[in-house]
């Protein structure tokens, strides 16, 4: 393609410097027959009066006056042409710099070099948005690891606090030592789950990853995660409904999509309101497999519902570390499914949020 556009251009230089010469051979044969004509009469007579010996040397050279005319007029034609487009080049060196600015100013630069203003704005335009997602992808990192180093601090003063006191004071009723060892577990538990999200961020690349299919029936798998997560289902007061055929085979990597769909089970249980039923339904159709994720909880805007699958978002802004994750795990859950060819997508209501993933057979 840009070979091609070179090509023409150059073809469109080399006939502009062929058609200047030709009007300049053109207009040199006119300005010879003028010169002919006129030494015979008004000319001749004016140039005789002037210097006899200047018009007799001019009447026997005539040929060699009219060549060295159209030579300066050639030079002056060839000179001029070189110039304009040195200029160009000029105008095209000196925009290179308006390039590194960051504002909407478009970079315009005369006609004969226009394609190079065209591509010169898209460079400037992809250069500001680059730096755009840079600063953006920047400030959302800075903003976790304050996030979790403040989730961090937390479970680790609790820590500290509890085997501080089981440590210093001896006289402790064994009821009140085993509780204060079960919270420093929760919280110990808690940090680990944290520093494996660190992990995650550092090293988790999924584009990288290769994917192992092989047969898995996705509702056996669904079914497992639902009983993994029955704790963490009681301990908000939740229900969790799966409805499904016995059998829903499909060629997958099991371990990712187990992953995927954990990811969406435990978001959906962390911002479901209590008492409340959370509904998996998985069907099968001709060529493709559908499988939805749907919990009552408090509605998502709409501006936030588009970036729900951006890495390090996070849709509440409360952020209380009982439900404060990195903001993975759901762009994790779209890399998977896409890196399966399917396809994933938010919504939700006044009253349900629901996540609905296609995967084709």
């Amino acid at each position: 393609m840009e070979t091609d556009k070179l090509t023409k251009r150059k073809m469109k230089l080399f006939i502009t410097l062929l058609g200047n010469l030709a009007i300049a051979v053109v207009a040199s044969i006119v300005v010879y027959f003028i010169l002919a004509l006129f030494f015979e009469n008004t000319l001749s007579v004016l140039v005789e009066r002037l210097n006899y010996d200047l018009y007799a040397w001019i009447v026997e050279n005539r040929d060699i006056v009219v060549y060295i005319y159209i030579g300066i007029v050639l030079a002056v034609i060839i000179y001029r042409f070189i110039s304009k487009y040195v200029d160009s080049i000029n105008e095209v060196y000196k925009s290179l710099d308006l390039i590194l600015k960051e504002d909407n100013e478009t970079i315009k630069l005369p006609s004969e070099v226009n394609e190079f203003s065209e591509k010169l704005n898209d460079i400037k335009y992809d250069y500001i948005l680059s730096k755009k997602n840079a600063k953006e992808a920047e400030d959302k990192k800075n903003d976790l690891i304050m996030y979790m180093a403040h989730d961090l601090k937390t479970p680790l003063t609790s820590i500290i606090g509890y085997l501080t006191l089981l440590t210093d004071e001896k006289e402790i009723p064994r009821n009140l030592q085993e509780k204060y060892m079960k919270i420093a577990l929760d919280k110990a538990l808690r940090v680990e789950e944290l520093t494996n999200e660190f992990f995650d961020i550092t090293r988790y690349n999924l584009s990288s990853m290769p994917i192992n299919k092989q047969n898995i029936n996705l509702s056996y798998l669904l079914e497992q995660l639902v009983d993994e997560c029955f704790p963490m289902l009681e301990e908000k007061h939740l229900k969790c409904n799966l409805e499904a055929d016995e059998k829903v085979m499909y060629l997958g990597d099991g371990d990712k999509l187990a992953r995927a769909f954990g990811n969406l089970l435990k978001n959906a249980i962390n911002y479901s309101f209590e008492n409340t039923t959370i509904e998996i339904k998985i069907k099968e159709e001709e060529n493709k497999i559908l499988i939805s994720f749907k919990n009552k909880g408090e509605k998502i805007p709409e501006y936030k519902l588009d970036k729900i699958f951006e890495k390090f978002y996070r849709g509440d802004s409360s952020r209380t570390s009982s439900t404060g994750g990195a903001g993975l795990g759901l762009a994790i859950t779209k890399e998977i499914i896409e890196l399966h060819a399917g396809t994933i997508t938010a919504k939700n209501d006044d009253e349900y949020i629901e996540f609905d993933i296609e995967l084709e057979k």
